[in-house]
């Protein structure tokens, strides 16, 4: 017997699986060093960190969106084509439109589900779970694939040493599902 609103309000989703996909290019502190007045002291004391990572020329988000979804799928033991809808968090799609998750979609060859991206830039993957949690709490989807990506590096001001030092590119998956009974 399928769950009733109220039980999905009480409880409603869960991440049954999640998933990642890092370019293999990495940028160091060092690599700033030659293009900015900056040290790996000035940076690692104010950011923490060391390296991140920058897509291939030929990459795009939707690249990235599309092998995290489908190793939170393999994570959670589940097939990509029991997906009922995917979003994508991005401020960085690959085109104004039509949205990265169409593409996402493509990718995956999992035609006729509901798809669209959102842009909230960093809290995106926040705003994009809480409206899966709340699809799944309403009915209206029981298996949802959220994801995060961004390839910030392609907008980057590599001249503005107080904000180039902090972006990478990356996505992160999680698949959502109906809380079991």
């Amino acid at each position: 017997m399928p769950p009733t609103f109220s039980d999905r309000a009480r409880g409603a989703s869960r991440i049954l699986g999640t998933g990642r996909c890092i370019p293999e290019e990495v940028i160091t502190n060092a690599d700033f060093e030659k293009i900015i007045d900056t040290t790996d002291e000035w940076i690692t004391t104010r950011t923490g960190m060391k390296r991140r990572h920058r897509v291939a020329e030929d990459e795009a988000t939707s690249d990235l969106a599309a092998a995290a979804l489908s190793r939170a799928s393999e994570d959670a033991g589940i097939e990509l084509t029991d997906l009922d809808a995917i979003i994508v968090a991005t401020a960085t799609p690959d085109m104004p439109f039509p949205s990265t998750a169409c593409f996402v979609q493509q990718h995956l060859n999992l035609p006729g589900i509901p798809v669209f991206d959102i842009s909230a830039a960093c809290s995106g993957f926040i705003y994009a779970s809480t409206m899966a949690n709340s699809l799944i709490a309403a009915g209206q989807f029981e298996k949802i694939g959220v994801i995060g990506a961004e390839t910030l590096t392609r907008i980057t001001n590599y001249k503005d040493r107080s904000t180039c030092v902090l972006f990478g590119d990356a996505a992160g998956a999680a698949r959502g599902h109906l809380r079991p009974e």
